[in-house]
C-alpha cells in the first residue's frame, strides 16, 4: 500500500510539472507572437534625403513646400523650436524659421489664407512637418493617442500632411480666442466640447468650416490640428529641417 501511495505521489508531481511547463510554453508562444506583431507594425521611415528627392522627381506632389515661400503673410509661432510647449524643452533647432507641407495641402492652405483675408483674418502656424524622431520623443512623455501619435504608426506631421494652426486678426496679429491655447490636452480642446462662450465656439467653427471646405480634416481632440486625407500615400519622414530648407532656398 505504501509503495502504491509513493507511486501515485510521483505520478501526481509529474502531472503538475507537465501542466506548468505547458503554461510556460504557451505564454512564451503568445509573447513571441505579440513581439512579432509589434515588429510587423514598425513603420518604414524615409530618412535618406536622396530617396525623398527621387520621390519628388517621380511625382511633384510629394514635394515639401516651405509655407512662407508660397504664403508670405503667414505668421509663424513654431513652438517646438522654443521651450514654450507641453514638453518644456526645445525639440527643433532654436533658429528654425521654416516649416513645410506637401504640395497639395500647402496649395490648399494658400487658398484658405486668401479667403480669410476677405474677412480681415489670416493664419498663424504652430507646427507642420515634424521629423519622426520628434514624435518618438513626444511619445515617451505622453503615451496617449488622443494627443500624441504612436510611433508604431507615425503621424500626419511626419508625412508632411498635418498642420497645427489658429486664426489671427490680419492687422493686429492677435490670436482669435478659441477657448484654450495650443497643445491644451484636455476635453476642453475637443471639437465636441460645448461648455464654452458662444464666441469661442463660433471661432472654432469658422476655422473648421474653412479648413474642411478646402480639403483638410479635423482631429476631434485638438481644435488646432488638421490633416490631409489619404495619409498612406505619403512616406513617414525623418529628414532634418536644414536639408529641406537648403533645398527650398535653391528652388
Amino acid at each position: 500500500m505504501a509503495k502504491f501511495n509513493h507511486l501515485m505521489m510521483n505520478f501526481f508531481k509529474m502531472f503538475i510539472l507537465f501542466i506548468l511547463s505547458t503554461k510556460v510554453l504557451s505564454c512564451y508562444a503568445q509573447q513571441k507572437s505579440s513581439n512579432s506583431k509589434i515588429r510587423d507594425k514598425k513603420p518604414i521611415i524615409q530618412s535618406r534625403f536622396n530617396a525623398y528627392i527621387t520621390d519628388v522627381k517621380n511625382d511633384s506632389n510629394y514635394a515639401m513646400l516651405e509655407l512662407k515661400s508660397i504664403i508670405p503673410d503667414l505668421v509663424y509661432d513654431l513652438r517646438y523650436a522654443t521651450t514654450n510647449n507641453f514638453t518644456g524643452k526645445r525639440i527643433y533647432p532654436a533658429d528654425l524659421n521654416t516649416t513645410f507641407l506637401r504640395r497639395t495641402p500647402a496649395l490648399a492652405l494658400r487658398t484658405i489664407n486668401q479667403e480669410l483675408a476677405k474677412e480681415g483674418l489670416k493664419l498663424k502656424i504652430f507646427d507642420a512637418y515634424r521629423p519622426y524622431s520628434a514624435t518618438c520623443r513626444f511619445w515617451k512623455l505622453i503615451k496617449d493617442e488622443r494627443y500624441v501619435a504612436n510611433p508604431s504608426k507615425g503621424s500626419g506631421h511626419n508625412r508632411g500632411i498635418a498642420i497645427d494652426l489658429t486664426l489671427i486678426d490680419a492687422l493686429t496679429e492677435e490670436e482669435i480666442d478659441m477657448g484654450t491655447g495650443f497643445d491644451h490636452f484636455s476635453d476642453t480642446a475637443h471639437h465636441s466640447f460645448s461648455n464654452l462662450p458662444k464666441e469661442n465656439l463660433r471661432n472654432r467653427e469658422k476655422l473648421k468650416t474653412i479648413m474642411e471646405k478646402n480639403g483638410f480634416k479635423a482631429l476631434e481632440t485638438e481644435w488646432w490640428h488638421y490633416f490631409w486625407p489619404n495619409d498612406k500615400n505619403y512616406m513617414i519622414m525623418d529628414i532634418p529641417f536644414r536639408k529641406l530648407t537648403a533645398l527650398s532656398s535653391l528652388e
